[in-house]
């Protein structure tokens, strides 16, 4: 593993990199823009974990590699299967990291806010939906994410019509980037009498979680705000108060809701918090934009404009159409285990063989 500057993950330029923040933390006047100070301090926690990560992992092919040479020196087998498993725990974490080199985007190491709309489908969409809730989650539990469920909107009959969650990890809105745009579901509808096959689409859309430290300009006078009792099941407080805060933005259209805290002014605080990292993810929209790069959350929610399907009648199969990756485990996607999916979109990007997403199919 190549350590040298240019390598494969060029660690020498980020140790470089925090050598010269540990300077700048160490000017008497650092704190005098407080601001500025936690985002440096950020940015070096962040570069110091994936420094460590690619030493923990160097010693550990180093290790391996030494025992190796010594067992094959010795003729001895039983330490040459040893270093054999030990190079395989190691394949892992040295392809995660790979991966984690295409995160270098504005923004790729931020928490995230994530936001999942029915589209097409009645009721089967809503249970969609739901469906897609499920998988994020589990998702989270798999990387070790924490999920907070910040605003739900049930549909009538079953699933939800919308959900947004804010998730809380290192890289977490690197990742579920890969994941905007329409999915969807082909199945036998569970709510159909007949039995018959059903296609359903929902949205996913993902903002980073900003901070204060990144200046999103918001006038007073450009927002609507809104109280309202909290809705969907919960306790004795749930409709007895209005905690509930809508945001509108005037000039953007933008609409943001908050019910999760009991506490209307916290409600407030989060609801702010949001729109902040949507007003910041329409402006990386727009430098987007400007290089022609195609935007896939602006499609409608319905057919021809699906990212990825999943099948699960006649056949099993889920497919992404921009990197054509596929599996038939249905149940394991569903379950969370999307990371392949993350990673090939983000390889795709990276080589400029990203596709449109509107393949058809099944």
């Amino acid at each position: 593993m190549s350590t040298r500057s240019g390598g494969i993950f060029d660690v020498e330029s980020k140790q470089n990199r925090v050598d010269d923040l540990e300077r700048q933390a160490g000017i008497p006047e650092f704190w005098n823009d407080a601001p500025r100070a936690r985002g440096i301090l950020r940015e070096k926690t962040t570069l110091e974990k994936v420094i460590h990560r690619f030493d923990s992992l160097d010693r550990q092919v180093s290790d391996a590699q030494t025992l190796l040479e010594l067992a094959e020196e010795l003729g001895d087998r039983a330490s040459e299967k040893e270093a054999a498993a030990m190079m395989a725990e190691i394949d892992a974490p040295v392809r995660a990291l790979e991966v984690q080199r295409l995160l270098g985007d504005e923004a790729d190491d931020a928490s995230a806010v994530l936001e999942i709309n029915s589209g097409a489908g009645g009721t089967d969409a809503a249970d969609w939906a739901d469906m897609l809730k499920r998988m994020y989650l589990r998702w989270c539990d798999r990387k070790g994410f924490k999920a907070t469920i910040v605003d739900e909107q049930p549909n009538d009959d079953a699933g939800i019509k919308s959900c947004t969650m804010e998730i809380e990890g290192d890289y977490a809105y690197g990742y579920l980037k890969s994941e905007i745009g329409v999915h969807r579901l082909v199945r036998i509808s569970p709510f159909d009498a007949n039995a018959r096959r059903q296609t359903a689409f929902a949205s996913v859309g993902a903002y980073p979680d900003i901070d204060d430290t990144i200046e999103i300009k918001i006038d007073d006078k450009d927002l609507e705000i809104q109280t309202m009792r909290s809705g969907g099941a919960g306790g004795q407080h749930v409709n007895m108060t209005d905690s509930a805060v809508r945001i509108i933005h005037a000039p953007s259209g933008i609409v943001v809701k908050c019910q999760q805290e009991r506490s209307q002014l916290k409600n407030k605080a989060k609801a702010m918090k949001m729109l902040r990292a949507k007003l910041y993810q329409q402006e990386l929209e727009r430098r987007q934009a400007i290089t022609d790069v195609a935007n896939s959350q602006k499609k409608k929610i319905e057919w021809g404009s699906q990212i990825r399907s999943y099948v699960l009648n006649p056949y099993r199969m889920v497919k992404d159409a921009r990197t054509r990756v596929e599996t038939g485990d249905t149940d394991r996607v569903l379950d969370g285990d999307i990371q392949e999916f993350m990673d090939a979109y983000l390889a795709a990007r990276a080589n400029g063989t990203l596709g449109s997403g509107e393949a058809g199919g099944e």
